[in-house]
Order: C-alpha cells, then structure tokens, then sequence
C-alpha cells in the first residue's frame, strides 16, 4: 500500500476543501469496502483519503413534507436503510441491498460508496487500467461478465453499483457539493453516471474537488418499483444481470414506465425499448417478456459473454412482474 495522508473532516465544506483540484490525488473513504481493496492492490495510490465517516450531515435520513422527497445522506449505511422504514415506497433500493447478502457489506457499506463503486472488471482490479487496450476485446479474451450493451468503445466493464439502476428507474437526483466551499448542484441520477472515454475518466460526472452528499428520491405517488438480480449463488458475489423497474399503473394497464439494466453495460442502462413494450397494455407474463426481449435487442456480444443475453431478459420479466406485484417466478 502506497503511503498517504488521512484526512477527517466533520463539515461538509472541510471535506471539500481537502479533496485535490487534480484527479486521483485525493480518494474519498465513506465505508471502505470499495477503496480499501483498492488501496492495499495499489490500483489507486492517493496522496491523501478523506474520510466523510465523521460528517453528521451526510448520515441523515429526512422526509420532506412539502415536496414528499425522501433524501438521504450518501453516508448512510446500508444497514440503516434496510432496518429503517424510509424505504417502504422504494422497495426496488431494499431489493437491491438485500441482495448484496452479506451483513459485514451492509452494516460497513454506505450508500453513497455503493453508488461510486468502481469497476469490479478483473482487467481494472488487477492493475491494467480501466478501459480495454485501445478499444480492442479485453486481454486475454476472458470477457465472461463483461457488457454486451454500450460495449462499443474501450469501456468493456459493466457498472458495479447494484442500487444504482433503481435510482434510475426511480427518477432520483444526487446532490453534488464542491469544489468550492458553497457550491452545489442537483444532477438526476440517469445523468450522474457516464461511460469513460479514456483512463483519466471516472464512471461518473464528478470532477476534482466534488462530493455527492445526498441523494434525493421523489415521492412515489402512484408508482410501484422493484428491482431483481440473477445470481451465481446466494452470497454476496456480483450478479450476472439485474434490472429495476417502476411502473404507474391506471387500472389494469400500465401508464408509464421506466426499465433500467444492471451488470450489462458499463452505465446503469435504461431501456426506452422494454418499457415501451408494455406501455399502455396489462403486465402479465407475455408482456413483461416481450420487454424482456426488447431490452436486449441492441446488444452487441464479446466472444465470452451471449449467455449474458438471456440473463438480462429474464432479469427484466421478473423486476417487472416483482413490480406489477405478481409473483416473478425464480426465487
């Protein structure tokens, strides 16, 4: 592990006062479960890690009356959410959490950490950097759990936050705050997160000198949502493909809907395709697999990873199904 300075702040604004005008000279520590790894492999090598463990602010969790907004400090445990009530309007978050199955991961894991989370892409991990060597397969050609939608620059990796579908589907917005000590913005969640260009890219918009404090969930209203993962097992391993859903129903029929992949792409990826095949029809099985077949129409294919196609499909029904509140089958 490369030497650095620690950092502790307790105001947001001390926080951002510590962090580098330069990418990668400063790395933000809310859990660990992400960084730390990281760290100790040296695939990133900070000079200082501010640690937002100690900021009162970003561990709130607050109901806006006027505006019926949920918004939720980015530090925030996983563990809190999950045995809080806040998330009984957004079960396609808990679902999320609860599938991450490991208590050590939620109780340490926060859910701004989760949302940043970075690549969990072998190539990256190991030291070879983020993107594919010059836009061709991934060396090696082990490219089993890589994407097989927006998979046609460099960026081969699929997205490793598993909420971060949900609060896309959701229409959530993320507070950014820095670089200056007063300055923020709110950035919707469908444009927090972008695909990398080049190495010196993040997967995200976040610039030198910038924290997402709080995220920001909108009142539900009418709308039901979940999200649903197929997995290699039930312990804490990445899932293979996954999709969150939140519908609005009037009646029967589906009056607006939003259908976003996960573990396939290297953004959370919305799927206009899935949701307009069950726009203003029932949800029932047939429907909700045609969205199924819909979301994966698009999908480009490395030589390792076609099995990916099916996955995502069946991720799809089911979170729309899980949604709709019919039994999705597969449990």
């Amino acid at each position: 592990m490369h030497d650095f300075e620690f950092a502790a702040p307790q105001t947001e604004a001390e926080a951002v006062a510590l962090l580098a005008p330069e990418r990668g000279r400063a790395e933000v520590l809310a859990g660990g479960t992400d960084l730390v790894p990281l760290l100790e492999k040296m695939v990133v090598a900070p000079s200082r890690v501010v640690s937002i463990a100690g900021i009162a602010s970003l561990k709130m969790i607050r109901r806006d009356d006027e505006r019926g907004e949920l918004v939720l400090g980015a530090g925030v445990t996983l563990d809190e959410l999950l045995k809080s009530d806040s998330l009984a309007d957004y079960p396609a978050i808990r679902h999320a959490i609860e599938g991450i199955n490991s208590p050590q991961l939620q109780a340490q894991g926060t859910l701004g950490g989760e949302i940043c989370r970075r690549p969990m892409c072998w190539y990256y991990r190991s030291g070879h950097g983020l993107l594919a060597d010059r836009g061709r397969e991934v060396a090696a050609g082990d490219n089993r759990y890589h994407a097989i939608l927006g998979n046609g620059g460099a960026a081969k990796f699929v997205h490793a936050s598993r909420i971060a579908p949900a609060l896309v589907a959701l229409g959530a917005s993320l507070r950014i705050i820095g670089p200056g000590p007063d300055e923020e913005k709110y950035v919707p969640a469908g444009d927090f997160f972008r695909t990398p260009r080049s190495d010196g890219d993040r997967e995200n918009v976040l610039m030198p000198g910038e924290l997402v404090s709080h995220i920001i969930l909108p009142a539900v209203e009418s709308a039901t949502n979940a999200t649903y993962e197929v997995r290699q097992s039930a312990g804490p391993d990445m899932p293979l493909a996954a999709a969150a859903a939140s519908l609005e129903m009037l009646g029967p029929m589906v009056k607006s809907a939003r259908v976003v992949l996960g573990q396939v792409a290297p953004v959370p990826w919305p799927s206009p395709e899935a949701a307009a095949a069950i726009l203003g029809r029932p949800v029932d099985e047939s429907t909700a697999e045609a969205a199924g077949a819909a979301a994966v129409s698009r999908a480009t294919l490395l030589s390792g990873n076609a099995y990916k196609v099916q996955l995502a499909k069946t991720a799809v029904k089911r979170a729309i199904l899980l949604a709709a509140g019919q039994d999705p089958g597969g449990f």
